[in-house]
């Protein structure tokens, strides 16, 4: 075994120096190389411990991209680095002792160890936004369950939606309903400020004016003779041209009266003419006297008698005269009716023939006068029959008004036979249109016939 050459300690020293000097001189070369110019300073953004160089102001978005780009190129450079023999082994320099006894590497091999490769950078890809992504797909996810809950129908629904379908019941556009008073804003005789209130106060006192079903306590007086009563008022009311508020409220006080107190048959006549002597005097500006009166009954009645009936009448009625009758209630429902002049004329004519019949005496002033429209519209085949704005301001439904304009367009089709044809000369001049030559309402006509017959 060959023995190793003695070198002096100086001489190892110098040299360990020297070759250590060349190694410090090489070091700080390639140090110098790997150097960045002053350049990029400042211009470097540092995204999730990687360096980038944007071009453009950062965003959320714009970062999230730069991050995505540097992790790809840091995992194509560890790719190639993988690829490549490890060569980087070489423990550092650590005296010239030890550097003078590793043998010299060729200069290939001294570049090798010199570039010294970068640590392999662990990535952990964080999205920037993680939590509200989250909240997002969350929220989709509810969205799309609502739409799927939504979309899908039960067995129940749909064979519930089929048998409305069926039954006509399904849901209509919602109608417009008119404002009646538009028209009369400024109108102060008209008193749109006030008129909802008015009829709501109508509707609530129109029971306590309301006669009850009296027929049956009076023994000398039937309902044939209160309609003769009637018809010849109604001739008398035309002779004087009076109005209707008149004529309506002479029928009105009548019945009161015959309500709370027995008549003889001899004086009914005079009860007749007292009360529209109180009803003219209420709302006619000239009223007629009390001798035309006695002219009209042909003398059966002096000036006195017809003065103490109408003494005996107000004191029975404690001068209850302000009460809704069914003209009242005419008024407003041919107002929301939006008529012509023929349909004006049909509601007059059925609401007066039902106010000459007894058997409308268990309605209401205002159903009889909202079933007089109603049935008014169906003879003159107005559509629709009824509407929500005639719904409104008679608050009847077309359901409730059913049965007493059946009994009106009855009336109607038995207005021209019989002895009592005072009413139905009336409406049969063209002056009035004719109206009562007109054919009744058929549909109503059947509904009646179906209902005496069962």
């Amino acid at each position: 075994m060959a023995s190793r050459p003695v070198v002096p300690q100086q001489a190892a020293r110098g040299e360990g120096v020297v070759g250590g000097g060349k190694q410090l001189q090489k070091n700080g070369a390639a140090e110098r190389k790997n150097r960045r110019a002053l350049g990029d300073i400042g211009n470097l953004v540092t995204v999730k411990g990687i360096e980038v160089k944007p071009n453009r102001p950062i965003t959320r978005s714009f970062c999230a991209q730069l991050l995505a780009n540097a992790q790809a190129a840091a995992v194509a450079e560890n790719n190639k680095k993988k690829a490549c023999p490890n060569v980087a082994g070489a423990a550092p320099v650590l005296d010239g002792v030890a550097a003078a006894k590793r043998p010299v590497a060729p200069k290939a091999a001294e570049k090798k160890v010199i570039a010294k490769p970068k640590p392999e950078e662990v990535v952990i890809e964080i999205s920037p936004d993680k939590k509200d992504v989250k909240k997002e797909k969350c929220a989709n996810k509810k969205k799309e369950e609502g739409n799927s809950r939504k979309k899908s129908h039960t067995l129940t629904s749909v064979l519930t939606a089929r048998s409305k379908a069926a039954c006509g019941m399904t849901k209509k556009p919602k109608e417009q309903i008119v404002d009646i008073d538009a028209a009369d804003a400024g109108n102060e005789l008209a008193a749109v400020e006030y008129i909802e209130d008015i009829y709501k106060f109508y509707k609530l006192v129109e029971h306590e004016s309301r006669p009850h079903d009296y027929m049956d306590s009076q023994p000398e007086i039937n309902e044939r003779m209160r309609a003769i009563l009637v018809d010849w008022l109604m001739d008398v009311q035309s002779k004087f041209d009076l109005s209707l508020e008149t004529l309506y409220l002479t029928i009105n006080i009548i019945d009161r009266f015959l309500a709370i107190k027995t008549v003889p048959r001899r004086e009914l006549q005079l009860v007749g003419i007292s009360a529209m002597l109180i009803a003219s005097k209420y709302e006619e500006i000239w009223p007629p006297e009390v001798n035309d009166f006695v002219c009209l009954s042909d003398r059966a009645y002096t000036h006195e008698q017809i003065l103490v009936m109408e003494k005996i009448i107000l004191g029975k009625l404690e001068w209850t005269l302000t009460v809704p009758t069914p003209y009242v209630f005419l008024v407003r429902f041919i107002k929301a009716s939006i008529p012509d002049q023929e349909l004006e004329n049909m509601v007059h004519f059925l609401s007066e023939l039902g106010m000459m019949q007894y058997a409308t005496i268990m309605y209401c002033p205002s159903m009889i006068a909202a079933s007089a429209v109603f049935a008014a519209r169906c003879t003159l085949n107005k559509s629709p029959a009824w509407n929500d704005t005639l719904k409104l301001h008679t608050g009847f439904s077309e359901e409730r008004l059913m049965d007493c304009a059946r009994l009106l367009v009855s009336f109607h089709s038995m207005a021209g036979q019989g002895k009592l044809q005072v009413l139905y000369r009336k409406y049969s001049d063209p002056k009035r249109g004719a109206v009562a030559l007109l054919p009744p309402a058929r549909n109503l006509l059947r509904g009646s016939a179906a209902g005496q017959g069962n």
